[in-house]
């Protein structure tokens, strides 16, 4: 399909590509059979050193707290990547009676091998350490999936750095409703996402990976939603969002060419490693009772 063609392997906005900052974490690290709370799933030594190391500007416990994971919830991620957050929701919620869908790329309609091949070192990661991640159940999203999960059965359903691409696909408006549909009367939508600046005519396509926050609230609302909170959690005001290469020019990309062309070995990351990672919304909507 030619609108993922365009974005690629984007996905969750470069999440495979890490940066190397220090970790914050002070939680005493529990073994993957141990009964976990949610900051031993954070603190796990089955994460790697480059996954924990942007936990400083991801801030995961905070985040997952702020949107109210449970012990015991049902969640679901949509396209989960390379399960950045897999690594801590999958370990928690099998530790704690929960259950996780992860809803990944409809690879049918990408027409992209690439993405084929994410799916299935997605599936790969989770088949090797069964008894660390769970039972996971993966279903899809894509311009024709059915259902992320069976309907009123979620009690937190996660778009994590991905509507841009959904905005580029035209199929930002079938997350809502599909996110909607999943969860439980009163259940909560998270929402974390590149934060263009405020104000002009947003950009439908989100061209340089940012989007305007009042029109994520917009869909938000016109998919049935009620925004209950914001958070700054995410933020990072030293995000001038004026990049080359769009935010891809930040951490954990670093992209250095226009996308498709090789990299650039004299451009000069200094200025854009100095920022760190993008300004990123992070929003808790609710599935009115």
């Amino acid at each position: 399909m030619a609108a993922f063609s365009r974005r690629g392997l984007l996905l969750a906005g470069g999440a495979f590509t890490l940066t190397a900052c220090g970790p914050k974490t002070a939680a005493p690290v529990a073994k993957p059979h141990d009964p976990l709370t949610l900051e031993q799933a954070v603190a796990g030594a089955w994460r790697t050193p480059a996954d924990r190391a942007r936990d400083v500007w991801r801030h995961p416990l905070e985040t997952l707290n702020f949107w109210g994971l449970k012990p015991g919830a049902t969640v679901v991620e949509f396209w989960p990547g390379a399960g950045w957050y897999t690594d801590i929701l999958a370990p928690f919620l099998a530790a704690t009676d929960g259950k996780l869908y992860a809803a990944d790329l409809q690879t049918n309609d990408t027409g992209e091998p690439a993405s084929a091949e994410m799916v299935s070192a997605y599936r790969r990661k989770l088949r090797e350490k069964p008894k660390l991640y769970g039972a996971v159940e993966i279903t899809a999203f894509g311009p024709t999936s059915g259902p992320v999960a069976p309907a009123g059965s979620a009690d937190l359903v996660l778009f994590l750095r991905n509507l841009h691409n959904w905005m580029a696909a035209g199929i930002a408006e079938k997350a809502f409703h599909d996110a909607f549909v999943a969860l439980k009367p009163g259940g909560v939508l998270g929402v974390e996402e590149h934060r263009a600046s405020p104000g002009g005519v947003p950009d439908l396509l989100a061209a340089d990976g940012y989007v305007q926050q009042a029109f994520v609230v917009q869909m938000g609302k016109e998919a049935g939603f009620i925004l209950d909170k914001t958070s700054e959690i995410n933020a990072n005001p030293k995000d001038t969002k004026d990049h080359p290469f769009g935010v891809w020019t930040l951490p954990p990309v670093r992209r250095s060419s226009p996308r498709g062309l090789p990299e650039d070995p004299t451009f000069d990351h200094t200025k854009y490693d100095a920022i760190g990672e993008s300004d990123r919304m992070t929003l808790r909507f609710v599935k009115p009772t």
